[in-house]
């Protein structure tokens, strides 16, 4: 069994923000409350198809290069594809984020997490900030749906209210899994949400809430982009993990993160190969 205890801080601040753009108040109240909001329409299903071929021709390039990459490692790219960069800056997605973290946001990682149909794979319940080698944890993550998902083809499970728990214990995880941590005894912590999202809609959920998906048995893929917003102030314990962020919005007053402008074209190479920072 393991506990994180180490130097970071993994509470939950509520968010207080008297004047929001986009969310209600009774909406930030939720968040606060329940860990996650859900589902937002983004964006139009012809939108949606747009981005579902773009994420197409990723895996393609990705499986044409025949060096081990699968589904999953497409992870970490947003600097070096235009199109995840035009995503993780897409000002509908940054409008909904403000409300949560502020004016000044960055983006420091994004993962499809692509469940091929029959993936004997699950993402054990685990908290995302478990992960991460940052401080404090005020990530928000974003789930945007490239592929329709429900409970038939394993969509993304929370349970609510967990984000404000702590770090929960977790073990290894047992069996064929996309993450290596499990959380311990998670029925005791409450009754799981199914978090279905058309094809364009995007969910938000806080970096200490629990979650986790099973494996796919359907006939049908599950993907989703995973974008992770935080506000300048929080910084990286392990210097390798500041490289990678974007400057999305307002400024960084800190200087904690090396930003990065919008790459040329989509460069995929033969890496970054993928690390487990949490998902679903």
């Amino acid at each position: 069994m393991t506990t994180v205890t180490d130097e970071r801080d993994l509470s939950f601040v509520p968010v207080r923000n008297p004047r929001p753009r986009k969310l209600t108040a009774g909406q930030i109240e939720c968040y606060n409350a329940q860990g996650y909001l859900a589902p937002f329409d983004l964006f139009s299903p012809a939108q949606a198809l747009k981005n579902r071929a773009y994420f197409d021709g990723l895996l393609a390039a990705v499986k044409a290069a025949q060096d081990g990459r699968d589904s999953y490692a497409i992870n970490g790219y947003h600097t070096r594809c235009g199109g995840i960069y035009d995503l993780a800056t897409e000002s509908r997605i940054l409008d909904l984020v403000e409300d949560l973290v502020g004016p000044d946001i960055i983006c420091w990682a994004t993962h499809f997490f692509c469940k091929l149909p029959h993936d004997p794979k699950s993402v054990p319940w685990h908290q995302d900030a478990s992960y991460w080698p940052l401080t404090p944890a005020r990530t928000v993550t974003v789930w945007l749906a490239i592929d329709d998902a429900d409970a038939e083809n394993s969509a993304m499970e929370f349970i609510p209210g967990t984000h404000t728990m702590g770090p929960l214990r977790w073990r290894e995880a047992q069996g064929p899994a996309v993450l290596n941590q499990e959380i311990v005894d998670i029925e005791r912590l409450g009754r799981p949400v199914v978090n279905a999202l058309k094809a364009g809609q995007i969910s938000l959920h806080a970096d200490m809430l629990a979650h986790g998906s099973g494996p796919n048995p359907s006939d049908r893929r599950r993907c989703g982009l995973t974008m992770r917003f935080c506000p300048p102030s929080v910084r990286a314990l392990n210097p390798g993990w500041a490289g990678n962020a974007i400057l999305c919005r307002g400024r960084d007053a800190h200087g904690y993160w090396k930003h990065h402008v919008r790459p040329q074209g989509d460069s995929l190479g033969t890496g970054p190969k993928p690390k487990s920072i949490g998902g679903n």
